[in-house]
């Protein structure tokens, strides 16, 4: 079949790769990649053939809204927009009722794979109408493993699964992460945390594509040293705790690795301090002075 491809980045040039790989015929849009095949969405529309059909893959939030937006007048009744990011499913929502409107088809697909999608695949899960979804199954096919795509419900859903689906790794990671620290701070053993990330991935009940991961990174740096323990979040893990919040279901494991990153992005905790105030006061217990920290 043939699409445009809107967003040429580190997900949306990959997968551009495995579709034309696969057969498909491929039209890009991005404003500053230079190997594109349209200057402008205008241009692109008009190289597509109905039904048209656009798949985003660039930033949530006003990057998504604005092509969107700017595309939606330019399309033509049966026409498919594709949000392949990780946007908010509330906003999925919302786009495919304007798109609705028009007579445009919103499928919103959240997209798991990262920078191993060309050669493994992607997993590949879809909201919208189940029609639309038929009519861009071939490229969906083509661009996840067996079994690696499915059309999970209505509009939004998609973006929902991917969104819970994110919480989930947050979790994961960070029970690898404090698993591994305590492993390496018995000194007792001296464990060599390459061997046991090995070990686990056979026949253990813990083993996961994230683990064969960790034993790459051990295998190219064993302790880690050339990588600061700063942990970004990209938005997901909060909005999935606000669900829950809302919903009243606990998520304890997945908002405490929520709030584990923003730790990890601190200089020196506050509340740390406060605590080291408080037990100074009523117990007259030492205190280290914050030059003294500052100086090693």
């Amino acid at each position: 079949m043939k699409l445009g491809m809107i967003g040429l980045g580190r997900m949306g040039g990959n997968m551009t790769e495995r579709l034309r790989g696969g057969g498909h015929e491929v039209e890009t849009y991005a404003r500053t990649a230079p190997d594109r095949t349209a200057d402008s969405l205008v241009e692109l529309a008009t190289k597509l053939e109905q039904p048209r059909v656009a798949w985003l893959m660039i930033p949530a939030g006003d990057p998504t809204e604005h092509a969107f937006q700017t595309l939606l007048p330019l399309l033509e009744d049966g026409d498919i927009v594709v949000d392949g990011g990780n946007s908010n499913f509330r906003d999925s929502m919302r786009r495919a009722e304007e798109a609705k409107a028009k007579g445009v088809c919103f499928l919103d697909a959240g997209v798991s794979g990262g920078i191993w999608g060309l050669k493994e695949g992607y997993c590949i899960m879809v909201g919208g109408d189940e029609s639309g979804f038929r009519t861009v199954e071939p490229a969906v096919a083509t661009l996840a493993p067996e079994g690696g795509y499915a059309h999970v419900g209505p509009a939004g859903a998609g973006h929902f699964v991917k969104m819970v689906h994110n919480g989930v790794e947050y979790g994961l990671m960070q029970a690898y992460a404090e698993g591994f620290e305590l492993l390496r701070e018995i000194p007792e053993f001296d464990l060599d945390l390459r061997q046991i990330a090995a070990l686990w991935r056979n026949g253990s009940v813990v083993r996961s594509w994230l683990l064969d991961l960790l034993q790459r990174a051990f295998e190219a740096d064993p302790d880690l040293e050339a990588i600061r323990g700063v942990v970004a979040d990209s938005g997901e893990g909060r909005w999935t705790v606000h669900e829950a919040i809302d919903a009243a279901v606990p998520l304890p494991a997945i908002t405490l690795a929520l709030f584990a990153r923003f730790s990890s992005r601190q200089d020196e905790s506050f509340a740390a301090k406060v605590n080291a105030a408080l037990r100074n006061q009523f117990g007259g217990h030492a205190v280290e002075a914050a030059e003294a920290k500052a100086a090693e």
